[in-house]
C-alpha cells in the first residue's frame, strides 16, 4: 500500500486527500487548530455535486505521529515552505517523493532545468532564501505539480469543492518515472485528471502568466477577473505584464502555446470571481508575493530583461501588502 502524507490538509489538501483515500492509498493529514480538532472527532468532510462525504483518517499538527512516507503532498503556501522544514524531516525516508502542490514557481524549478544558463541547479532566492528547501529537503525528491482545482474551507472539518479536477504531474528532468506514474494512477482511480507532462514548466509558467498579472490587479482595485478583462485600461496593463512574463519564460526554454489575447479571455470569461491574492487580503491572510511575482522579477533581473510594468505594479502590491501587516521584505 503507497502512504501518502497531506501536509496542509487544508481545501486543496483534502479535497486530493478524500480522493486518494478513495483510489486505496494509505493517506493521513497534517493540520491544525479547530479544522484539526474536527477531522479527529468527525473525520475529513468533503462536499461535493451537494453530498458531504466523511472519511477516517489519521490526522496530527505533529508530523513525527505520522512516520516516514512514500509520497509527500505539500497542499500549503509557497511561501510557508521553508518555515515548516524541520516539522517535514520525520516524514521523509530514504525514497520519499515530495510533491509541491504550490502556486508560483517552485524552489526545485531549476533542478535538472538545463537552460543553459548560470541558472541551472541553484536555487530561486525569492522562494527559498538561503537555499534552505534545496539543500535540506534535495531536489531530486521533487516532482512538478500545477494545480486547478478551486475548492475551499466551509467550515473546520469540511472542505467544499468548488470546481475543477486536475493535478498535472511531470518530473524535472522531463522524463517518465514509476514514481510520476504512480501518483498519477493514484489520483484518477480516486477521481481527478492527473495527466504526465514531461514539459511541467511549460504548464506552471500558463498558470503563472494569470497569477501575476491578473492577481497583483485585483489586489489592487478589487475588482473581479472580469471586471478587470473588460476594462480597456486594465486590461492593456495585463497584457503588458503577460508580454514582459513571457520574454522571461522564452529566455529559459519555456513554450506558451496559448497566446496572450485568448490567455486573458479565458481569466476574463470567469464571472465574478477574485483571485487567491484579493481573497487572500479580504480575509487579513498573509500574502503570497514572493512566489507569484517577486521569483520573476529576480530571473529578469538576473537575464538583464526589463519589466517596467510587473515592478511597477508589484512595488505597489507590496507597499498596500506591507501596510495591512500582510507581508514582510525580510
Amino acid at each position: 500500500m503507497t502512504h501518502i502524507c497531506i501536509f496542509g490538509a487544508g481545501a486543496i489538501g483534502g479535497y486530493v486527500g478524500a480522493a486518494l483515500h478513495e483510489a486505496g492509498a494509505k493517506v493521513s493529514l497534517v493540520a491544525r487548530g479547530p479544522h484539526l480538532e474536527a477531522i479527529r472527532a468527525d473525520g475529513l468532510g468533503l462536499e461535493k455535486d451537494g453530498k458531504v462525504t466523511r472519511y477516517s483518517l489519521p490526522a496530527s499538527d505533529r508530523p513525527a505521529d505520522l512516520g516516514p512516507q512514500d509520497y509527500v503532498i505539500l497542499a500549503i503556501k509557497a511561501h510557508t515552505i521553508p518555515m515548516i522544514l524541520d516539522d517535514l524531516m520525520p516524514l521523509l525516508g530514504g525514497d520519499t517523493t515530495v510533491v509541491p502542490a504550490v502556486n508560483g514557481l517552485p524552489w526545485w524549478y531549476f533542478h535538472k532545468a538545463q537552460t543553459g544558463t548560470a541558472l541551472d541547479e541553484k536555487p530561486l532566492q525569492a522562494v527559498d532564501p538561503g537555499g534552505r528547501v534545496w539543500n535540506k529537503i534535495g531536489p531530486q525528491r521533487a516532482i512538478g505539480c500545477v494545480v486547478y482545482p478551486a475548492c475551499e474551507i466551509a467550515a473546520p472539518g469540511l472542505v467544499k469543492h468548488l470546481d475543477g479536477d486536475r493535478f498535472t504531474l511531470g518530473e524535472p528532468s522531463m522524463e517518465q518515472s514509476e514514481r510520476v506514474k504512480t501518483l498519477s494512477s493514484l489520483m484518477i482511480a480516486g477521481g481527478l485528471k492527473a495527466p504526465q507532462k514531461p514539459r511541467i514548466r511549460d504548464e506552471i509558467w500558463v498558470k503563472l502568466w494569470g497569477n501575476c498579472s491578473f492577481n497583483p490587479v485585483s489586489a489592487l482595485t478589487g475588482a473581479t477577473l472580469d471586471a478587470i478583462g473588460n476594462d480597456p485600461e486594465s486590461r492593456a496593463l495585463v497584457h503588458a505584464i503577460m508580454t514582459e512574463v513571457k520574454s522571461v519564460g522564452e529566455a529559459i526554454g519555456v513554450r506558451f502555446s496559448v497566446p496572450i489575447e485568448k490567455r486573458i479571455d479565458g481569466a476574463a470569461a470567469i464571472v465574478g470571481h477574485k483571485p487567491s491574492t484579493r481573497q487572500d487580503i479580504e480575509a487579513g491572510r498573509p500574502l503570497e508575493i514572493d512566489p507569484l511575482v517577486t521569483a520573476v522579477l529576480e530571473l529578469a533581473e538576473r537575464l538583464g530583461i526589463e519589466t517596467p510594468a510587473l515592478a511597477h505594479v508589484t512595488a505597489l502590491l507590496k507597499l498596500q501588502a506591507e501596510t495591512l501587516g500582510l507581508y514582510s521584505r525580510g
